[in-house]
């Protein structure tokens, strides 16, 4: 039932599309522990519905681009509000943004790609209360692909940010 309802909520605001970086992000943030119960306030030590959401969202730390576009999905929204809050609740928690771009384009271009979109995530998780002080941005560009190779599906998984814990 959580996982049909984590499902839910992360295609509720927006249509379901086809990109293959997609299908990755969701499969890792949809996993959940079975022990978990369902009744929210539970004071038997186990975790409530929305502990559930926040632990499964905290897991996704890669964030996957359609081509030539700096602005993250919008079904991404739901899990990088939980990565604001976690950094709201925890300030001396630091993460790095790493943005990264696949190798079609110039090396510039591609890093300044690669920045438009960590610094899209970050604008994204200061307004939603995380400090600009507990983030850093950095570039890779096309320098870090996640996969070799010279097919759509290859540039799909490389066109990233990553939240690293520092």
């Amino acid at each position: 039932m959580v996982i049909s309802l984590f499902a839910f909520a992360a295609c509720s605001s927006t249509g379901e599309t086809d990109d293959a970086g997609s299908g990755s992000q969701s499969t890792s943030a949809g996993s959940s522990s079975g022990s978990a119960t369902s009744s929210a306030g539970s004071s038997s030590g186990r975790l409530s519905q929305e502990e559930i959401r926040a632990q499964n969202a905290l897991r996704q730390t890669v964030f996957y681009f359609d081509f030539d576009i700096a602005e993250f999905k919008s079904e991404d929204r739901d899990t990088l509000t939980f990565h604001a809050r976690d950094l709201a609740a925890n300030p001396n928690k630091r993460v790095r943004l790493e943005g990264h771009a696949d190798e079609r384009g110039t090396r510039e271009y591609n890093l300044a790609l690669g920045e438009r979109r960590a610094n899209g995530i970050l604008n994204y998780l200061i307004v939603n209360g995380a400090s600009r002080s507990q983030i850093e941005v950095v570039s890779y560009g096309e320098e870090r692909p996640a996969q070799s190779g010279q097919a759509e599906s290859a540039y799909s998984r490389n066109r990233r940010v990553e939240i690293v814990a520092r």
